[in-house]
């Protein structure tokens, strides 16, 4: 059990980072448990830091985003280590708090601080491939949390049965319960109420587990007559030129005031592709992979992959306005509490 003079150290590196953990750190900190955040910042990558300032949650933003390049990847990531390691110095530190932070989990382990992970895209499909991050974060650590979707086996290699804790839900759920459609800010958009709308975020073709953009969506993008929202991974000036007539949002917000309203969503994602599932709205996944959820999304008829700009322009005609059977996601619960409980003990 950690005690009120230690501190629980979270490094949240991603969007999905900072909102999924929100409420685990909120709720630590209710119990009079200090919580240190680290981040990270490049010139054309700032949501999580926006994110953060968002949830009015305290951090420190330590290092840069290394791209899309291995070797700037590499570079960067070393430079942050080091940081990192000569940073934490000044904390009381009992245990590192993780979604795939390869640098938070290299700099806890080599300072002998205990390591909990939460892992929900072990592989970049439904075989036993690791990818790159969770080589090298799941090894490292002390105890493991995960989806109901992925097998318990990818994580008892790496860690005792007892240390490996499953919860009923999909990770997103731990917010989207909290939160309530709102088309206040959707209603003052400049869109054409006589056509669909569809609402596109790209896949994260930096990381390292994306080869390549996929030119075929902008293609099919550019060839259905209706409003365009993009809500932008990276710089958002290309997207602009690429799509003169689309709609840029820059701001960030709770997607709450989006995903709703949108007629189909068509994202190369994850986590916001769950999200616009979750409110009933059709989703075809561009992604270049299909993760553990992707299939559970796909079997369950919430989403629909694409990998041509066919498929994508058969799939706007055949979704685009209706509304999905959403109850499977609706139904889920996150207890936070309990989860907390494991997490701290």
């Amino acid at each position: 059990m950690t005690s009120r003079d230690e501190i629980i150290w979270f490094d949240l590196g991603t969007p999905k980072q900072v909102t999924f953990f929100e409420p685990i750190i909120k709720e630590i900190q209710s119990r009079g448990i200090d919580c240190l955040i680290t981040t990270r910042k490049s010139e054309d990558y700032t949501e999580p830091v926006k994110l953060l300032e968002l949830k009015k949650l305290q951090y420190y933003s330590i290092g840069e985003y290394g791209g899309e390049k291995l070797k700037s990847k590499l570079s960067s990531a070393l430079n942050r280590q080091i940081a990192l390691n000569e940073f934490i110095q000044n904390f009381p530190i009992k245990k590192l708090v993780n979604l795939g932070s390869v640098d938070g989990c290299r700099v806890a382990f080599g300072n002998g601080i205990e390591i909990v992970s939460f892992f929900d895209i072990p592989s970049r499909g439904v075989d036993d491939n690791l990818t790159p991050i969770a080589k090298l974060t799941l090894p490292l650590s002390n105890k493991i949390f995960h989806p109901f979707v992925v097998p318990r086996e990818y994580f008892t290699r790496f860690v005792k049965e007892a240390d490996v804790y499953t919860y009923n839900f999909l990770d997103p759920i731990i917010y989207l319960q909290y939160q309530e459609a709102d088309g206040s800010f959707f209603e003052r958009l400049p869109v054409d109420k006589n056509k669909k709308t569809i609402l596109f975020r790209e896949e994260e073709y930096k990381a390292s587990y994306v080869s390549d953009k996929k030119v075929f969506v902008y293609n099919a993008l550019k060839s259905i007559d209706a409003n365009l929202i993009i809500i932008p991974r990276y710089k958002s000036n290309y997207l602009k030129d690429e799509f003169p007539n689309a709609i840029v949002i820059e701001e960030k917000m709770d997607l709450s005031k989006l995903l709703p309203f949108a007629d189909i969503f068509i994202g190369g994602g994850g986590t916001i592709n769950i999200e616009a599932c979750y409110w009933g709205t059709p989703v075809i996944s561009t992604r270049s992979f299909v993760s553990h959820y992707d299939r559970f999304l796909i079997d369950n008829g919430l989403m629909f992959p694409a990998k041509t700009e066919d498929e994508i322009i058969r799939l706007y005609n055949k979704y685009a306005g209706k509304r999905l059977a959403n109850n499977i996601l609706k139904e889920q619960c996150a207890d936070v509490k309990s989860l907390v409980d494991e997490v701290i003990k």
